[in-house]
C-alpha cells in the first residue's frame, strides 16, 4: 500500500477548525494550496497541545537563531469556518514539529494513526527535517511549512477554536452540556 504525503510548502491557508455542535465537535487541521484542500481529523487535546508546542518552538527559535517573532496578538485573525467539503483524509496519530533555520520556517507534520501512541515530537536541530523523526515510513502524512507570522496566526486561531466549546462548570471544570451535567462536586446532582 502506498502512503501519501500531502505537502503544502507553504499553504495558502492552514487552520484548525471544527465541525458539529459543542460537545460533539470533530476537530480538523485543514490546508489549502495549489487547488488542493486537505482535511485531517484529530483530538481537541492534540489541537491544544499543538498550539502550546508551536509557541515553545517559536520561543526556542528566537532564543537559538535570533528569529524575529511577530507580536502575540493577531487582531484580525482568520475566523472563517473550515472550507467545504470537509473530507477526512485520515486521523492524526503523531504530530511532528521542526524549525528549519535555513529558511526560518516552521515545519508541521501530521502523521496518520499507526501502531504508535498519539504524541508530539519536537525537532530542534538546525537542519532538522521531519524525515529524521519518521516513526512509520508507510503512513499518510500532511506536511506544511509556515513563516513565524503564519505560525503565530495558526496558534491564535487554534486557541480560539479549542476555547469555543462548552463553557466549563464553575465547580468541577468539566464541560457543561446545555441540559447541565452530573457534577462530582455536587454529589451527582444536576447543576
Amino acid at each position: 500500500m502506498t502512503h501519501q504525503v500531502h505537502a503544502f510548502e507553504p499553504p495558502e491557508r492552514f487552520v484548525a477548525g471544527t465541525v458539529g455542535p459543542p460537545g460533539e465537535r470533530t476537530f480538523f487541521l485543514q490546508a489549502r494550496g495549489g487547488g488542493r484542500l486537505v482535511s485531517v481529523a484529530l483530538e481537541k487535546v492534540q489541537v491544544s497541545l499543538l498550539a502550546e508546542k508551536l509557541e515553545e518552538l517559536l520561543t526556542e527559535a528566537q532564543r537559538r537563531f535570533g528569529v524575529e517573532l511577530p507580536e502575540a496578538a493577531v487582531p484580525a485573525g482568520d475566523n472563517d469556518p473550515l472550507e467545504t467539503p470537509v473530507d477526512e483524509e485520515f486521523r492524526v496519530g503523531t504530530l511532528g514539529l521542526a524549525f528549519d533555520a535555513d529558511t526560518a520556517t516552521v515545519v508541521i507534520e501530521a502523521i496518520a494513526v499507526g501502531e504508535a501512541e498519539t504524541e508530539i515530537e519536537l525537532g530542534e536541530s538546525e537542519e532538522d527535517e521531519p524525515d529524521d523523526v519518521e516513526p512509520d515510513e508507510d503512513l499518510d502524512r500532511l506536511r506544511v511549512r509556515l513563516t513565524p507570522e503564519a505560525t503565530r496566526a495558526f496558534i491564535e486561531r487554534a486557541r480560539r477554536v479549542v476555547n469555543a466549546g462548552r463553557p466549563p462548570c464553575p465547580l468541577c471544570g468539566q464541560p457543561l452540556d446545555p441540559a447541565g451535567h452530573l457534577c462530582p462536586r455536587n454529589n451527582g446532582y444536576h447543576r
